[in-house]
């Protein structure tokens, strides 16, 4: 099958974080023998056809050099905000859109799978020509929250769903926000994570090392309450270590915070680390936090569970309730409730059964999220979508 791949996100070199799940689809999918073309932006200038790890990549030309920065550092919402910004990203709209006709035509595609409703799903419907390919829709979280953001929006975005052979979500939440506002049927949405290396993830927690935390240190990642949480535990006879992996613009108000209520000692800021080093950084973590609201999907609870760690996460952390369980392995607790968040960690810490629970979960996620197992699930799609 001939698949076209249109993505805002998509590494620039081998190594590169920029929409590495997108390519491990990507490469999961080859290996299954499809015919996959990459289309994504330019980077500052870099454009034109390439070839990384052997898939055919189009960058996209949609501004000059000095303006083409909207992809790839993960500020593209607020980088079309200004008149400039919001001019390039048509062009990149219009660019892919010329590039999925040029492309259907010279070698006609089954499918194109448009990765994000926007740039790559409105790139997608916006297409032309003789040869225009069905396309799937996939949702991953930012481009979700942009819905509610006007009436205009949201219509330009029913207009993609509704225009979409499939529409896919990384997670039920995002399926059910996308339904809502897109007035799209629940029913036919498709909740599928993205791919995982879950082949890292070669090692069982011995436990012992306290709390864990990972992911950007953003107001969303609502780590004032972890904090908090921490602090109720030391004020109840339990003095537990917590490491903070990840970087972000709220760090050094943390910190600040963490020496204001007297926690410094017990909180380490490890800074952002590599994916490929994330199960060395976690080390030997007893319970993982999830403190994050809204989330897309959860990514960093499903792999403190590879881990064999038992996480806590917050009632309305959108996508990871897809992940964490309500007993066992995990606890869902009330927003903006230390004292239950610490009690949670506290009946997790006492709880040998939680480990196991957790390792057992972890086990069937990375079954779940083998980057095979989500291409078969894909090319399932793509096959119903070419013969519908």
């Amino acid at each position: 099958m001939n698949v076209l791949c249109v993505t805002h996100a998509y590494p620039r070199s081998e190594g590169d974080v920029a929409g590495a799940f997108i390519e491990r689809l990507v490469l999961a999918l080859r290996e299954r023998n499809h015919a996959i073309h990459v289309i994504a932006p330019a980077d500052r200038g870099q454009g034109g056809g390439e070839s990384l790890r052997g898939i055919p990549v189009s960058r996209v030309r949609y501004a000059s050099a000095t303006r083409e920065t909207l992809a790839y550092t993960g500020t593209m919402v607020e980088g079309a905000r200004s008149p400039a910004g919001a001019w390039a990203a048509v062009n990149l709209v219009r660019a892919q859109a010329a590039e999925i006709t040029r492309r259907s035509t010279t070698m006609p595609a089954d499918v194109v799978h448009a990765h994000w409703w926007v740039p790559g799903g409105v790139s997608a419907w916006w297409s032309r020509g003789p040869h225009k390919p069905p396309y799937v829709v996939t949702v991953h979280g930012t481009d979700v929250r942009l819905l509610e953001k006007s009436p205009l929006v949201r219509a330009v975005a029913r207009r993609v769903f509704r225009g979409a052979a499939a529409v896919t979500a990384v997670s039920s939440f995002l399926a059910e926000r996308v339904a809502a506002v897109a007035g799209i049927d629940l029913g036919d949405i498709v909740v599928q994570p993205m791919p995982v290396e879950v082949a890292r993830f070669d090692r069982t927690s011995r436990g012992g090392a306290g709390l864990v935390s990972i992911g950007r240190l953003t107001k969303q990642k609502n780590m004032a309450v972890v904090f908090r949480a921490l602090d109720h535990l030391r004020r109840n006879g339990l003095d537990v270590p917590l490491r903070l992996i990840g970087d972000g613009p709220e760090r050094a108000s943390l910190e600040a915070e963490a020496a204001r209520m007297q926690l410094r000692e017990y909180v380490e800021f490890v800074g952002a680390v590599e994916p490929e080093r994330i199960p060395d950084a976690v080390g030997d973590a007893d319970v993982s936090v999830f403190a994050a609201t809204q989330e897309g999907f959860g990514l960093a609870a499903a792999e403190s569970f590879m881990l064999g760690i038992p996480v806590v996460a917050l009632e309305s952390g959108g996508g990871v309730r897809d992940v964490v369980p309500r007993s066992g392995a995990g606890r869902i607790v009330a927003d903006d409730d230390p004292a239950a968040m610490a009690e949670a960690i506290a009946e997790l810490l006492r709880d040998d059964a939680g480990r196991r629970l957790a390792a057992e979960r972890g086990e069937g996620l990375k079954r779940e999220f083998q980057p095979a197992t989500v291409a078969r699930k894909f090319e399932t799609i793509y096959e119903h979508v070419r013969t519908a």
